[in-house]
Parts: structure tokens; sequence; C-alpha cells
């Protein structure tokens, strides 16, 4: 594919790295830029693909229903949060946006793309095009620089307290940054258009994205050799919407392009109602989602899922609810019933063994808990505290306090049950 740039004298090398950043799949002839001070030119540039790290993209350890969890937490207290985190098997950094609104899924991507403003006190992300052009040449000669892409203590004050932790001794950790099409979607331009519907900025956005879990895939890799970074995307349930600008079928070609670029394995999560068949044919390698709220497994979903794990993907089963109505009435038996029952519709459905599923599973929370959902009663509040292992918290941080203690014997459960 031939990509044509039609800016005002774009820098060369801000060229190359885009394209051998998708290899001129995504289309990016639009992205277009104002250097005012510059004669109009076209440019017409491409360049072959050449990934040089393909080597680590495969998840180098057993599944067989480890442990995990999404990283956004409810907690104000670093060191609190962090040691849950660090209590599952496969540990992750917190995202702790009750702290400061930096810390928001959002906000803490943003850093460093041209253009945008984050409003702490308003607590919102935007996009400006002036500022955009004004930022996005100064954007292009940094590129090449790493540390353009690393999160910095002022969007995470958690991340280098993770950094400095053993973590040699687990199976493997995780990291997260909020994907392109959820960040498109969420942050507006001036006149409250979602930029995922400018198709310059789009791909700039989707290139900036890749650099950011690239960088982060990296830094992790100097603490565990098994990394995966996995991509926050609730935009990717949006796309199928009937007033969406930006469709599924659009967004599954450029998010095949994207993930193309990935030096480590490639992964979702969703906390969004899913299409799994959608999902899990974008040629991913984890996917994470919320298991709880889909209720029974559809034939169609089967076959997906069996798909996906016969050509060696791995599932996260968000099954464990954080939200108080549903999480009083279950227990970590009544939950592993219930995931075995998809386990065994899949089998039935499918012939791929309920054992060959739990083995190429992790279980984490459905959800994170910001916000419990709905009123706390005094009954149910002693509930959760008699339930957790802290009752010194708030009552979302006692609710994933109680939904982590949870995890780690449904895990036990269904290591029992299946013999892993």
């Amino acid at each position: 594919m031939l990509d044509i740039f039609h800016w005002p004298t774009p820098p060369k090398p801000f060229i190359n790295r885009i394209l051998h950043s998708h290899g001129g799949d995504v289309k990016i002839a639009s992205l277009i830029a104002m250097f005012p001070q510059a004669d109009n030119m076209l440019y017409l540039y491409t360049r072959p693909l050449r990934y040089l790290n393909m080597a680590h993209s495969n998840l180098d350890f057993q599944a067989g229903c480890k442990t995990t969890a999404m990283g956004i937490m409810p907690h104000t207290n670093v060191e609190q949060a962090l040691k849950l985190a660090l209590s599952l098997d496969i540990p992750f950094w917190p995202q702790l946006p009750n702290i400061n609104f930096y810390e928001d899924m959002y906000a803490q991507t943003s850093q460093n793309f041209p253009g945008i403003v984050v409003d702490s006190e308003n607590e919102k992300v935007s996009f400006n095009a002036a500022r955009f052009e004004e930022e996005v040449g100064d954007y292009s000669q940094r590129m090449a620089e790493s540390q353009t892409f690393v999160l910095s203590e002022d969007y995470s004050v958690v991340y280098r307290r993770f950094l400095a932790k053993d973590l040699q001794g687990y199976p493997a950790i995780r990291g997260q940054v909020t994907g392109p099409v959820s960040f498109g979607f969420r942050v507006t331009d001036e006149n409250s258009r979602p930029i995922i519907y400018n198709e310059g900025v789009r791909a700039l956005l989707f290139d900036f994205i890749q650099r950011k879990v690239n960088t982060q895939y990296w830094q992790l890799k100097e603490k565990n050799q098994n990394v995966f970074v996995w991509l926050d995307e609730p935009g990717l349930g949006w796309v199928f919407s009937g007033l969406s600008g930006y469709n599924d079928v659009q967004a599954g070609q450029d998010y095949r392009s994207f993930l193309a670029g990935l030096d480590g394995p490639k992964a979702l999560h969703l906390c969004a109602n899913v299409n799994l068949p959608y999902l899990l044919g974008l040629g991913i390698q984890l996917l994470s989602f919320d298991a709880y709220q889909i209720e029974f497994m559809p034939k169609e979903y089967a076959n997906a899922v069996a798909n996906f794990l016969r050509s060696g993907g791995t599932i996260a089963w968000g099954i464990v609810p954080t939200d108080l109505e549903n999480l009083i009435k279950e227990t970590p038996e009544t939950l592993a019933g219930l995931l075995s029952g998809y386990w065994e519709a899949v089998a039935v459905n499918t012939g791929l063994s309920a054992k060959l599923i739990a083995e190429q599973a992790l279980i984490a929370p459905a959800r994170c808990c910001l916000k419990n959902i709905g009123q706390v009663g005094a009954s149910d509040d002693t509930m959760v505290c008699e339930a957790s292992r802290n009752p010194n918290l708030t009552v979302e941080e006692r609710l994933v306090d109680k939904a982590f203690a949870y995890l780690t014997t449904l895990s036990e459960i269904l290591k029992d049950k299946f013999d892993l």
C-alpha cells in the first residue's frame, strides 16, 4: 500500500518511523499537520515492514488457572494497593485514580501526545487542534527517544515502586495501557468530536500507543522474562453501535496492523459487553473479559473460544464480581460452578476438553470497582467487612479485597477439579 503524506514539509524521520511501525497497512495518508514556516510539499514514501523482536511475542508460562486482575483499583493508600496486586500469581502495577486525576486511565496514557489538554480540576482529557499544530513538530523529533513514551511519576505514583520490587519469582508479570480505540472515542476535540474520527490524528494515535506499549513491555521485561502488557479497550465494545462513525470493520483493520507492531504478546482487556468471536479473531494471544456478565455460553462463542485455544491462546476469565449486589450472593464454590459450566458448554459444543480450557485459563475479577453499584445497607456492609481481610477500608476497597480473596480460593478449587 502506498501512503501519501500531504504535509507542509513533514519531517522525513517522522514519516519513516510511522511507516516502519505500521508497514503501510494503516491508512495514514491524511495525517496532516501545519508547519507555517515551511513550503507545501507532497511526500510519497513507503518503507518495508521489519519487526526485530517477534521472538518475544509468545506467552512463556503455563496459565493453569493462575490469578491476575485489571489495573484500576479504588485505593488511596499506595502500599495497600501494591501489596494486594503483588499477592496474585501474576502481579501488576495498580492505577489509582482516587489519588489524583493523572492516575485516570485516559490521562495516564495521554502523556506526551501532541494536542492533549489534561484538566485535573474538572477531570477531563481533551484535544486541541491549535495545540496539536504547535506540538506535533517537536513530538516528531522526540519519537526516537524512548523516554517520550515512559510513564513518569507525575502520571503514576505506583509504577516505579512496582519496578523497584523483586519480581523474578513470579511466573509472569503484567502491565497495561489504554487502547487506541477507547482513547480515540473518549478524548474529544474543541467541537466535542471524538478524535477517533479524525483520520490523521487516529493514525498518529495508533502509532503513539503502540510505542507506549512496547516501551512498557521492555521496562517490565528487565524485571521478569515473562511479561505481557494488555490494552484496556472498552472501546472495542462501542464499535458495534449504529451511532458510531468508526465501526467494527474499520476498527478490525486498524487493530490487526496495530497489533502486528507490538514487541511482546498481544493482549486485550475489556470490562464492557463483549463480542467474543470478533475479539478472538483480531490476532491476539490473550483476552481478558468480564465472563460473569455473559451468564451462558452461546454456541457461536464456544466455537470461537475453542478455535482460539487450539491456536495456543490464553483467556483470562473475569468471573469474580466486584459490585456489592452480586458479590454478596456468590462464593468461590458457586463461581467455580459457573465458570466450569462455561467450560463444559465449550467442551460439549466443540469437543475441546474442559481440562485443556483450564490449562489455558487465567482467573480474574469481572471488573474494577472504583464506585460500588447501588446503595450499601448496614447488613450488607457488615458482611463485606467480615469477609474482607482489612476492615479499615472504604466499601469499594473492601469489595476489591474480598474479590481478591475469592480469587485465591477459586483458583485452588479449579486446580483441584482439573488436576492442574
